[in-house]
């Protein structure tokens, strides 16, 4: 299988960073092919302009080639942030360019179709905030906007979601541990 990695997080050394390499080095081990984006090494330019909006618009090579991965792949790992509850804008911004009508839904007569049904989505999170005080709070915003209303609305079921808290505060045993879970999730989405 491919499996699509995406990172969005500006700091390199980041935890984030750690879980996205974890996360691609476990899919190698189990003998998957891994595309990797990290979108700021990249530079990603996540403004959509809008003579690009149209289905049948004419989008840049680079916008092309992140479409066709999306469509080739048999699964995503989306790694980033909680920032006030939702992703980095370059991640938000690779959404609103990359998921794109006639790549991963289409309007029918019938509704909304969506077109990457039957492959595995696998996000996670970090946030400073510990999570019964995010939950009090402010519910679960990231959970509704990946599995509902990106992956849900692209017709992706099979999904999962884990955050990692309160970074801020974790200890170097925690990261470790947080990792080996990270390793653990991987192999049991991507099992064969």
């Amino acid at each position: 299988m491919k499996v699509l990695v995406v990172l969005g997080h500006p700091r390199v050394g980041s935890f984030c960073q750690a879980i996205a390499a974890t996360a691609a080095q476990t899919l190698w081990e189990i003998n998957h092919e891994v595309i990797y984006h990290d979108l700021y090494r990249e530079n990603f330019d996540p403004l959509l302009p809008f003579e690009q909006i149209a289905k049948d618009a004419e989008v840049p090579s680079e916008i092309r080639q992140h479409c066709a991965q999306l469509q080739e792949v048999g699964g995503y790992v989306i790694v980033h942030p909680n920032w006030w509850g939702q992703p980095p804008a370059i991640l938000k911004g690779w959404v609103d360019r990359v998921f794109r009508q006639g790549v991963a839904y289409d309007f029918t007569s019938d509704g909304v179709k969506g077109l990457l049904a039957g492959k595995r989505a696998l996000v996670f999170t970090t946030s400073n905030t510990p999570r019964d005080d995010e939950l009090r709070l402010y519910g679960d915003p990231l959970e509704n906007l990946w599995k509902n209303c990106i992956f849900g609305f692209c017709g992706v079921t099979n999904f999962r979601r884990r955050n990692f808290e309160s970074i801020i505060l974790s200890t170097h045993e925690q990261r470790v541990a947080w990792l080996e879970e990270v390793r653990l999730l991987v192999r049991e989405m991507f099992a064969e």
